[in-house]
């Protein structure tokens, strides 16, 4: 019995573990990207963008370079100083990327229904998609 037991534990452990590492990863990335927004940072925002990024602010809509998003990121913090960002639902879609859905509040009493995709990369985790959007 403990010959069959032993495969079969070790079986479960290395199963489970890509798992797990997977799943601490996208939360290491997510918490990293939700401080940063907290901060209104576009640099450290930026650290996690891909060479290309999908973004929806108020006046830029489109797929842009990693220099050309942050420059519209950091113009967007400029305009629109966080007070805060809560995580209202996250989860992960079918194809294994992570979601979240947060309100941004800024200093000017305004609130922005905000969204992120966190997509892996040749094991490598990228925002691929960034949206705030005015409630």
């Amino acid at each position: 019995m403990k010959k069959f037991l032993f495969p079969v534990i070790i079986v479960l452990i290395v199963g489970i573990f890509p798992v797990n590492m997977l799943i601490a990863n996208y939360g290491n990335i997510s918490q990293e990207v939700t401080q940063a927004i907290r901060r209104g940072s576009s640099r450290d925002l930026a650290h996690h963008f891909g060479s290309n990024v999908d973004l929806a602010v108020p006046g830029n809509d489109g797929t842009y370079s990693k220099t050309h998003a942050e420059i519209i990121i950091r113009n967007f913090f400029s305009d629109n100083r966080p007070d805060s960002f809560t995580i209202n639902h996250q989860g992960s879609s079918r194809d294994g990327s992570l979601y979240v859905i947060g309100t941004y509040e800024t200093t000017q009493n305004k609130s922005y229904r905000t969204y992120f995709l966190i997509k892996k990369v040749s094991d490598n985790y990228f925002i691929h998609q960034l949206q705030f959007e005015l409630q």
